[in-house]
């Protein structure tokens, strides 16, 4: 593997889709546009390994399944399309959006949260036919609301789960939001999604487990605020619905399954952000870099006790962060596409790549109190 670490910047780009007609989008876009992929190269570990991605088979789309790869793979077809102008892919996303539509029914809302957006973001890259879009977007609409096995719409887990189940969620909705160009509904994810990165003045309607990871269990947020220290520990930008997986408040914390949903929460999050940012909101800077400092919590807590940083299908989500911040987090290249997103080390990589024995970003949290609370 090739490791990079990189600083750029990130445009905003607005919507112009209202209700649900579908007006020329121009380079407009949910996710990235076509003209920053037709600039993309067409060479690299990156470029091979979403090329080898797109030239996988997309058979047999199961929404309702949370740990289905098709959409990313879809999501590789529509990119390499853009990319090559070769038809075949785009083919192969419309079909597969088509096939994916009522999937979802006799599953949890984990599974459509986290399917759902590449399917979106790959409709929006290759541009459906007229009549796929209209059923397409009926679809897209339904799938806010309807009630799933789990008792929850995608909605609803957005709006109550401040954990990785919420991120994921509002990251579709994001992505559904701004495809059918619903500006109140996008209005309303961005507010929700600015409640969990800490604003309760937006927000604060979700429902919390053991809050001894809060800052301020009386007040409890998504993302500890800047300047948390409990018991002599900073928790500035701890995860807390995902750090109590591995038990109630202890120094060091129990590494295992509280790092695998930390990631699995950012994942969500900064795909949420993005699609945010794309549509005109300001989601990367909010609650002082939210974003920021929960990367850099976790980049500090693997510092000092490894096993906290990005892994395995967690491998796209530093690229993101460094291309909003002008960080230079460790990445890695190529990446394995995530839960609900992939390819960034090809889509966000632009920027100054530096020698790996770069030094590291310097840590903002003091780690040094070990001792078990």
């Amino acid at each position: 593997m090739t490791s990079y670490r990189l600083a750029a910047g990130l445009s905003l780009v607005g919507t112009l889709l209202i209700g649900t007609v579908a007006l020329p989008r121009a380079e407009a876009a949910v996710w990235i546009t076509r003209e920053e992929v037709r600039a993309l190269p067409m060479s690299g570990p990156a470029w091979n390994a979403l090329k080898t991605r797109a030239d996988k088979p997309a058979v047999a789309p199961d929404v309702s399944n949370q740990d289905d790869m098709c959409d990313v793979t879809v999501l590789a077809k529509a990119l390499v399309y853009v990319r090559t102008g070769i038809e075949s892919y785009r083919t192969d996303v419309r079909r597969a959006c088509m096939e994916a539509i009522d999937t979802e029914i006799g599953g949890a809302s984990l599974a459509l949260a986290r399917n759902l957006a590449p399917y979106v973001i790959a409709a929006d890259l290759v541009g459906l036919d007229a009549g796929e879009d209209l059923t397409f977007r009926t679809w897209l609409r339904r799938t806010l609301s309807e009630v799933l096995s789990d008792g929850r719409s995608l909605r609803v887990t957005h709006e109550t789960r401040p954990n990785n189940y919420g991120t994921h969620a509002g990251a579709s909705r994001a992505a559904v939001a701004a495809y059918l160009g619903d500006t109140a509904e996008l209005a309303r994810t961005a507010t929700v999604f600015r409640g969990w990165l800490g604003d309760r003045a937006a927000y604060a309607g979700f429902k919390y487990g053991d809050l001894s990871w809060q800052c301020d269990p009386s007040k409890p947020v998504g993302i500890d605020p800047p300047g948390c220290v409990k018991n002599g520990v900073s928790l500035d930008g701890a995860l807390p619905e995902e750090m109590r997986r591995g038990g109630t408040f202890r120094w060091p914390p129990l590494q295992g399954s509280a790092a695998n949903y930390a990631w699995e929460a950012v994942q969500g999050a900064v795909v949420q952000a993005e699609i945010l940012h794309r549509q005109g909101y300001d989601a990367w800077q909010w609650q002082s870099q939210g974003l920021r400092r929960m990367a850099q919590f976790l980049y500090d807590l693997n510092r000092r006790y490894s096993g906290w940083w990005a892994a395995g299908d967690d491998l796209s989500s530093p690229w993101l962060i460094n291309r909003a911040y002008g960080t230079k987090f460790p990445v890695t290249t190529p990446t394995s596409p995530g839960k609900n997103m992939g390819y960034a080390d090809w889509t966000h990589a632009s920027g100054v790549s530096v020698p790996e024995d770069q030094a590291p970003p310097s840590a903002v949290h003091d780690f040094s109190d070990r001792s078990v609370r």
